[in-house]
């Protein structure tokens, strides 16, 4: 008799774990390929739709992201040229976020990039198929929202 193998048998996953793992693989990919919610891409996009200027506390709160973060984020655009930051007329506490030309242009390239990863992302599927999936979708976030709430802990 030959020495002991291990083989390492992976039971076969049930229905639900399946469709947590491919949700799980979803978040990855979206998080990989199509920009976090807190990095520079994102706040530059924020930014280029609320007409190209915020105040630094609206975007801070719009990106839900701490402050920390957002000067962090706001440091490196701003040392590459993408905005401009001043203080507020009204208030000089806070700051005022302006796109530059060059970070308009930027924002405007990476909308354009989102809409044809999202068109790309969901080619395999017709537009019907793509509404059912929604509406399944849809159900998911009303579920798993209502099971937050039960457990207090809904944002």
């Amino acid at each position: 008799m030959g020495p002991a193998t291990s083989q390492l048998v992976t039971p076969p996953m049930s229905l639900p774990r399946h469709v947590l793992h491919d949700l799980g693989f979803f978040g990855h990919y979206l998080h990989m390929h199509a920009g976090g919610r807190s990095g520079q891409q994102h706040i530059l996009v924020m930014l280029r739709t609320s007409g190209g200027h915020m105040t630094q506390r609206e975007l801070q709160e719009a990106a839900g992201i701490s402050s920390a973060s957002t000067s962090e984020v706001l440091a490196k655009l701003e040392c590459a040229g993408l905005i401009e930051r001043t203080r507020s007329d009204e208030d000089r506490r806070q700051l005022d976020i302006a796109l530059t030309q060059e970070g308009m242009a930027r924002a405007t390239e990476l909308i354009e990039q989102r809409h044809a990863f999202e068109d790309r992302c969901l080619a395999c599927l017709d537009e019907t198929e793509q509404q059912h999936l929604v509406a399944l979708l849809d159900r998911l976030v009303e579920h798993w929202t209502a099971l937050e709430e039960e457990r207090g802990t809904h944002a």
